[in-house]
């Protein structure tokens, strides 16, 4: 079996790509981060055979709560509107915007951490032609299984924010008696993640890490930090763990760092 090809994976691209706008944004290279957003939108524009590959992968990844008969259908559906992608124009466009990044980006764009790239493959040789029918119809049951998948948070929609809330108001409440407006807000958005695309929170934490790292410079400059070896080392520390952020996914701790490194943003103002 050939060796799945991250870089001819449609929606690989589209992932790294916003990811990498992401990464930018937290590093303040604007610049970078421009060229990435408007690779998207030329290349990813409605009526480009990248375009029409990559909807079909949202229609797979993201559709959850399906009986197995429906399950079945949507990817037969699926695969027969992928047939009827141009398979020629699409190689030339994904060669296309594979050196556009090259180019005016970097090659280590294709590096950046996609967590569902595991699913990203199983649909990709899903649609290949050149993969063995046996294959096939394994990759199409496994891929049925997480098609009947109840939404992980269908269950209780309407509780959800309410006991998130709660859990983390009690736990940073018990360690910071009040939560800081930053916080909140943060808490916020990553509330409202649960049941959107978790775009919004996304922009609005890079915008966050972004506020704390210059904060956290601006910090080794004062008199208290510059005769505290102690509390310098303590800022570099926390310096390290931002420039790192965005090497893994955003879970609770990563999370209640940020909500930390808030606190700690706040004394260094006082």
């Amino acid at each position: 079996m050939a060796k799945h090809n991250k870089k001819r994976n449609t929606m690989f691209i589209y992932e790294t790509l916003l990811r990498e706008v992401v990464k930018q944004s937290i590093n303040k290279d604007m610049t970078k981060r421009n060229v990435a957003i408007g690779i998207l939108k030329e290349h990813f524009k409605k009526d480009t055979e990248l375009r029409r590959e990559l909807d079909l992968y949202r229609a797979l990844l993201e559709t959850r709560g399906l009986s197995e008969k429906l399950a079945e259908k949507l990817i037969t559906e699926t695969l027969k509107q992928h047939s009827r992608v141009n398979q020629e124009k699409l190689f030339t466009e994904q060669s296309t915007v594979i050196g556009v990044i090259n180019k005016k980006i970097s090659k280590g764009v294709f590096a950046n951490f996609v967590p569902n790239y595991k699913d990203l493959a199983t649909i990709a040789q899903i649609f290949a032609d050149s993969v063995k029918p046996k294959r096939k119809i394994m990759l199409e049951s496994k891929l049925i299984q997480k098609l009947s998948k109840a939404p992980a948070h269908a269950a209780k929609t309407a509780g959800v924010s309410g006991l998130v809330v709660k859990s983390f108001v009690k736990r940073f409440n018990d360690e910071y008696v009040d939560l800081l407006k930053e916080q909140k807000e943060l808490l916020s958005k990553y509330i409202g993640s649960f049941v959107d695309t978790g775009a919004e929170f996304n922009f609005h934490l890079n915008e966050e890490i972004g506020r704390l790292k210059k904060a956290i410079a601006e910090g080794f400059d004062t008199e208290e930090v510059k005769g505290d070896k102690g509390l310098k080392e303590k800022l570099e520390s926390v310096r390290d763990i931002l420039n790192n952020f965005n090497k893994a996914p955003l879970n609770q701790d990563g999370l209640a760092t940020v909500l930390k490194v808030q606190s700690l943003v706040e004394e260094l103002s006082r």
